[in-house]
C-alpha cells in the first residue's frame, strides 16, 4: 500500500513526523536514534510493525506486541536517556495484525541522548542523523529559549548609550503619545521594559541599548553583517559587495542604519520627519521591517554564527542563527509566538515596531505579496533560518530576462551553497533531502562547483568537510 494508503488506515490521529520500524519480536536498536531525534527537534510518531519498501508500505504487525510496549515504555522511563521524555501510546489492529504507536514530544531540556552525549540524533527530512558538536551547544542554548536575554550583566543605567535612550523616547512620544509609559524617568522606563532589573542590566537591555565596547565584551564580536552584492550571486557580481554596514553602538541603531539601506532596495523613498524617523506604510515596507526587526528579537547572538543581511540584485536574504521555535506553518497557522529573545521583542513591541511572532510572519508574507506578487521564501534548521524575499531588480523592465527569473527561487546551486555555509558536514544525502532531488543531481552539482573553484572538500567524505573558495571569510 502507498503512504497515503496506510495513514488513511490509521486515521485515528493527525500524524505528524513519521519513523517506521519492522519491529516483528524485538524492539530494533535504532529506535532510541528515532527517540532522541523526534525529542531534539519537534516531535514525532514512531510505528512499530510497518514494513517499508522505497514508498511502499506493508503492516506486518508486531509480535508479542504487549512485551515490546513494556520494553519500549520502561526504558524510556529508566536511565537510559539523560531526560524525562513523554510518550503517547497507542494501538492498532488491521487483519489481526498489530501495529503499535509511540509519540515523542518534543523535549523542553535538549540535547537529549542516551547513554552518553555521542548519542545525540536530530530529525532531518524523514531520517535521523547525528548531531555534530555545534548541533549540540545549539541545543544546550535552545534549552534556555527566551531566557537568555533577562540574565543580569555587572552594567548599571549609566554604562547604557544615552543617545539611543534619547532616540527610543522620542520614537514613543512621537507615534504613541497617549502610551503609559510616556513622561516616565529613564530609570522606571527601564525598569518597565526588563531593561533593568534588580538595579543591573539585562544582556536583552545591554544588546538595545548598551554600548558597543560593553556588548563585545558580552558577545566579543558584536556585529550584523549587512552587504549589497551587484548581481544576483557572487559568481556573477563583479565585487565582493558594493557596500557593507559599519559598525554601530547597539542593535537600536543598527536596526535604523539598516531600514534606511533597506527601503532605497526595494526602490520606496525614505521619508524623514523633523524626528529622524521614517513614515513610510507601503505594505512591501512593512514586510521588510517585520523581517528586519524579527532578525534582531529572535537571533541566537552567543552563536558563532553572525545574524546577516544579504541584498541582490533580485532578492533580500535574512539570516538568523538559531532555529525557530516551531515550523513555520505551524506559526503562520496558530499565530504561534515564542521570541527568543523576549526583552528586545517587549522592547520592539512598546513603539509598534514588531508583532508576536505569527502576526509578524503574516505581515511579512502578505506584504511582500501585495507589493510583488511573490511570496517570500522561508526555511528554518536546528541552529539558524533564512528568509527570502524575490523581486523584479530596479531600472530592469519586468520583460527583460535577467540572470536568475523573477519570482523563481534561487538557483539549486546557489542553494547548496546556502546551506553549506550554514552547516559545512552537510551530507549529499541531507542535501538531496531538503531540494527534493536525487543524490546523483547534488554529486553532479557539487562538481560543477568545484570545477567552477568555489568548493573543496577537506578530509575524508565521512569526518571531512566542506569549504567555500569564495565568500568563505564570513
Amino acid at each position: 500500500m502507498t503512504r497515503d494508503e496506510l495513514l488513511q488506515k490509521l486515521n485515528e490521529i493527525e500524524w505528524e513526523d513519521l519513523e517506521f520500524k519492522e519491529s516483528l519480536r524485538v524492539l530494533p536498536k535504532s529506535v532510541w536514534e528515532t527517540v532522541s531525534a523526534f525529542a531534539n527537534t519537534n516531535g514525532g510518531w514512531l510505528i512499530l510493525g510497518v514494513k517499508q519498501h522505497h514508498k511502499d508500505y506493508e503492516i506486518a504487525g508486531v509480535e508479542n506486541a504487549e512485551k515490546i510496549e513494556q520494553d519500549f515504555l520502561t526504558t524510556i522511563r529508566g536511565r537510559k536517556f539523560n531526560s524525562p521524555l513523554t510518550v503517547q501510546a497507542k494501538k492498532y489492529l488491521f487483519d489481526n495484525k498489530m501495529v503499535l504507536a509511540f509519540y515523542i514530544s518534543e523535549s523542553g531540556n535538549k540535547p537529549v541522548y542516551f547513554n552518553s552525549k555521542a548519542n545525540t540524533f536530530l530529525r532531518s527530512g524523514s531520517g535521523d542523523q547525528k548531531a555534530t558538536d555545534a548541533e549540540i551547544d545549539a541545543l544546550f542554548r535552545d534549552s534556555a529559549f527566551g531566557a537568555k536575554d533577562k540574565e543580569l550583566t555587572h552594567y548599571f543605567l549609566a554604562d547604557l548609550d544615552s543617545n539611543s535612550i534619547d532616540v527610543y523616547r522620542k520614537y514613543l512620544d512621537l507615534y504613541h503619545p497617549d502610551h503609559r509609559y510616556s513622561g516616565l524617568s529613564d530609570l522606571t522606563l527601564m525598569r518597565k521594559l526588563q531593561v533593568i532589573k534588580e538595579d543591573k542590566v539585562t544582556i536583552g537591555g545591554l544588546l538595545f541599548f548598551g554600548k558597543q565596547d560593553d556588548i563585545n565584551d558580552l558577545l566579543i564580536d558584536f556585529r550584523i553583517d549587512y552587504l549589497e552584492i551587484p548581481g544576483t550571486s557572487y559568481k556573477n557580481s563583479t565585487v565582493r559587495y558594493s557596500f557593507r554596514l559599519s559598525e554601530e553602538e547597539n542593535l537600536f541603531m543598527f536596526y535604523f542604519a539598516i531600514i534606511e539601506r533597506l527601503s532605497k532596495k526595494i526602490d520606496i523613498p525614505f521619508k524623514m520627519t523633523a524626528s529622524g524617523f521614517s513614515t513610510n506604510i507601503q505594505p512591501q515596507f512593512i514586510a521588510i521591517r517585520e523581517a528586519l526587526v524579527n532578525l534582531l528579537m529572535h537571533s541566537d547572538y552567543f552563536s558563532t554564527q553572525k545574524p546577516r543581511i544579504r541584498v541582490f540584485s533580485d532578492r533580500i536574504e535574512f539570516m538568523n542563527p538559531g532555529g525557530l521555535p516551531k515550523d513555520i506553518v505551524s506559526i503562520l497557522k496558530e499565530d504561534f509566538s515564542k521570541p527568543r529573545n523576549p526583552i528586545i521583542a517587549r522592547i520592539f513591541r512598546i513603539i509598534g515596531l514588531a508583532e508576536s511572532a505569527g502576526s509578524g510572519f503574516t505581515k511579512m508574507f502578505n506584504g511582500w505579496f501585495s507589493g510583488h506578487n511573490v511570496k517570500p521564501d522561508c526555511f528554518s534548521e536546528l541552529d539558524y533560518y533564512s528568509i527570502t524575499f524575490p523581486f523584479t531588480p530596479v531600472n530592469v523592465p519586468v520583460n527583460v530576462p535577467v540572470n536568475v527569473p523573477v519570482n523563481v527561487p534561487v538557483n539549486r546551486v546557489e542553494k547548496i551553497i546556502e546551506f553549506i555555509e550554514n552547516k559545512k558536514n552537510i551530507t549529499i544525502s541531507v542535501l538531496a533531502d531538503k531540494l527534493s532531488v536525487n543524490e546523483k543531481t547534488i554529486k553532479r552539482d557539487i562538481e560543477k562547483l568545484k570545477t567552477q573553484h568555489r568548493l573543496k572538500r577537506v578530509g575524508s567524505d565521512k569526518s571531512g568537510y566542506w569549504k567555500i573558495l569564495i565568500n568563505d571569510d564570513k
